[in-house]
């Protein structure tokens, strides 16, 4: 009885944290654009050797299959989709079998709680980002670090959720922030004032990455006002902006990319400290209000200016930060200007941040090792190739990051801008210089961004510094912090 006690106790605690992957670029939302469960609509894989492997199971045959549950929040037509991936993983081999769940999403944590309080909990599930490590920390979440063996590709380490050093989820799908730009916006503005295009295109590699203050000042002279000046002249309206040169989309988890790159973050690095008072975060963070406040090269911050479908949508801003998802939700197709994509520009340390909802093996399975099986298979990109070839998700797995046959497999795509391009941008970005978002090893990171959230609206709207609402909300950061870690 205690311990089902304590396992309603831990899942009662993350029902706010429960679907932060519903959808990508929404204000409240994480990263992936679709659930894991969509994936599997139109899979035309390419045929590689994974597809001949047969999963093997550790348990001792018994003549019958083992058979193991997973929990996803999709409805009947996902549900029915995943179910038939599921069912190819059960033809494949002779020990395994597993049955898809179908949980509605605005119950699905409140029915896991029920399943946990009747120790009825499924094997296997999808879960958001920012409820995996408050899982684990009560216990509830397998170690799977033996699902990958010696010789195998793995999981990038960036999408690795850990607790206290132990891997307890992979991320389902990857995603990594980048520079995105209206290439025909681009074009006009550079030819009204005269510019050679080539100078005010994002770089693609890192090695070339434009610094803060080059891209301010790239920013304001993309900018014009009614009358055709740029932010640079002495006769620019900054009331009367026709066209801004940028956005940096304010999301309180995207914006932790700046402070890791000025040499600070919301955390230390090892996970003990809450740093989001750091002097480096802080300016970081006030350079973001400073493009609109101070260089008038970006629109005010509204929830809006967060999205590419009404920043670059609107075909009056040129460059936008956001993720990879918005290659297969906006850009390529339903995007009607020609875009590009480039590197994020840097303040002190060239870096990205990466996201992506993970499935998780419960600690209570009976099953471990088969459980683990089934999300090796499960894993294979081949099993989510739509939404990877639509643009919507990155692969997890290294070698499409390494393995020029793997990656062209992936990127020769006419959903994708430029082969070189989107490789150097994107591919080679995300394995160089990404960096894991907080709550792949930070508890309550939904709490603390949305307390994040309010300390910032005051500095959007001009009310504050960043240091003066920092400062105000450190304490109740701090604690919130504190009491989770």
């Amino acid at each position: 009885m205690q311990k089902k006690k304590l396992l309603s106790m831990a899942l009662t605690v993350v029902t706010t944290t429960a679907m932060l992957v519903t959808g990508c670029g929404a204000s409240s939302q994480s990263a992936q654009g679709e659930t894991q469960d969509t994936a599997q609509t139109t899979a035309e894989a390419p045929k590689t050797e994974t597809e001949t492997e047969t999963p093997a199971s550790t348990s001792e045959s018994t003549g019958e299959k083992v058979h193991i549950t997973y929990a996803q929040w999709g409805n009947e037509t996902e549900t029915a989709a995943t179910q038939a991936v599921a069912d190819k993983f059960n033809q494949s081999q002779d020990e395994i079998e597993v049955e898809v769940i179908k949980i509605d999403h605005d119950t699905y944590v409140t029915k896991l709680n029920a399943m946990a309080t009747a120790g009825e909990l499924p094997d296997t599930a999808i879960m958001s980002e920012a409820g995996v490590l408050k899982f684990a920390e009560n216990g509830l979440l397998a170690d799977i670090s033996s699902m990958y063996g010696e010789g195998d590709s793995k999981p990038l380490d960036s999408i690795t959720f850990k607790y206290q050093g132990t891997p307890v989820a992979y991320s389902a799908a990857n995603e990594v922030l980048n520079l995105w730009y209206n290439i025909d916006l681009l074009e006009e503005i550079c030819s009204k004032q005269g510019l050679n295009v080539a100078d005010f295109t994002p770089p693609a590699s890192a090695d070339s990455a434009w610094d803060w203050d080059t891209f301010v000042k790239i920013a304001q002279t993309l900018t014009v006002d009614i009358n055709g000046n740029n932010a640079l002249s002495p006769d620019f309206d900054p009331a009367n902006v026709d066209v801004y040169g940028c956005t940096v989309n304010t999301l309180p988890w995207q914006l932790e990319v700046w402070a890791k790159s000025n040499g600070g973050g919301y955390y230390s690095a090892d996970g003990k400290e809450c740093t989001i008072n750091d002097d480096a975060t802080v300016e970081a963070l006030q350079k973001i209000a400073d493009l609109s406040d101070v260089y008038h090269c970006a629109p005010p911050v509204t929830s809006a200016a967060n999205a590419l479908e009404s920043s670059l949508g609107s075909k009056k801003v040129v460059m936008a930060t956001d993720g990879t998802w918005n290659v297969g939700t906006f850009l390529g197709p339903s995007a009607d200007f020609r875009y590009g994509v480039g590197v994020l520009p840097y303040m002190k340390e060239k870096v990205t941040i990466c996201t992506g909802g993970p499935n998780v093996v419960f600690a209570t399975t009976k099953h471990p090792e088969e459980a683990m099986t089934w999300l090796k298979w499960y894993y294979q990109e081949e099993n989510s190739w739509s939404l990877i070839e639509a643009g919507t998700w990155m692969p997890i797995l290294d070698k499409w990051y390494t393995d020029d046959e793997f990656t062209n497999k992936w990127i020769d795509n006419p959903n994708y801008p430029d082969h070189d391009m989107y490789k150097s941008a994107v591919v080679d970005y995300a394995r160089e210089n990404s960096q894991s978002t907080a709550w792949y090893y930070i508890n309550a990171t939904d709490e603390f961004n949305a307390t994040l959230d309010s300390a910032f609206s005051a500095v959007w709207s001009g009310d504050q510094t960043m240091k003066e609402a920092i400062d105000e909300y450190y304490d109740e950061l701090n604690d919130i912090f504190s009491t989770n870690n």
